[in-house]
């Protein structure tokens, strides 16, 4: 019980940070700021998952580990995409974990591979938090899929939600400095104290105006591709070392 509530916690946390355009009515925050206080929210929160996870004896040494070589890899592997043309290839291996691991080890392990990620290629900014916190989320999708008995239909159901968070993480990540990017006075400018709705519209419009849906299309499929090739061969591997674990995935 107390995993579960510290994984929706995070989820809830997470997401009200990212929303916040549309829940907080008034004067707007700087960039450097508003990350300062992700930051404050999100580290102690990494802290106090991995501390619920060890002492439910649901994240043991060897898992703990396997966390550490995934996002080291992880942040590889991301090198050779690098966002490029909406071009990325981080996720595949977040979504493969986190299904295998649960939703838990899915945000941690989102969170820590961009993190590492961005401290190997000098890409520290105001967005590594929101990067962390949308990854994480990612991950606690994954970690909350059907597992069906076919090998393929597992391949196809994260396939499947690869495509939605893709589109997800884009949207999210764009929320967070929209208001910030998009000026003033204009139909696509966020609008403080505006109804949800209005400010909703507003940022479907920058969405569609900015190309924003085409670049998220580009890691939709980059994703989806890298999933079709690695899965089958990462699901046996994985879940052979989370048998061995004992790891129950609820």
């Amino acid at each position: 019980m107390l995993r579960r509530i510290s994984v929706a916690l995070a989820a809830v946390g997470s997401l009200l940070i990212f929303t916040w355009p549309f829940t907080i009515a008034g004067e707007m925050k700087t960039d450097a700021l508003l990350a300062q206080a992700v930051f404050v929210f999100l580290m102690p929160l990494l802290v106090v998952l991995l501390f619920v996870e060890l002492s439910s004896g649901r994240l043991d040494s060897r898992q703990l580990a396997l966390l550490g070589v995934l996002a080291a890899l992880n942040s590889v592997v991301r090198m050779l995409g690098a966002g490029l043309a909406g071009v990325e290839t981080a996720f595949f291996l977040i979504l493969i974990g986190a299904y295998v691991f649960g939703p838990a080890f899915g945000y941690l392990l989102g969170a820590t591979s961009l993190m590492v990620s961005a401290l190997v290629t000098g890409g520290v900014g105001p967005w590594l938090p929101f990067q962390m916190m949308a990854a994480g989320l990612v991950g606690i999708g994954a970690g909350l899929l059907p597992h069906p008995k076919r090998r393929v239909a597992q391949v196809l159901v994260l396939i499947a939600y690869a495509i939605v968070a893709s589109f997800a993480y884009g949207a999210l990540m764009t929320m967070w400095n929209w208001p910030y990017l998009a000026g003033t006075g204009t139909d696509l400018s966020y609008l403080a104290g505006a109804a949800q709705t209005e400010n909703l519209l507003r940022f479907v419009r920058y969405e569609l105006f900015t190309g924003g849906l085409l670049w998220d299309l580009g890691r939709a499929i980059t994703t989806s591709v890298l999933i079709a090739i690695s899965a089958p061969a990462l699901l046996a591997t994985l879940n052979r070392a989370a048998n061995k674990a004992g790891v129950n995935r609820s």
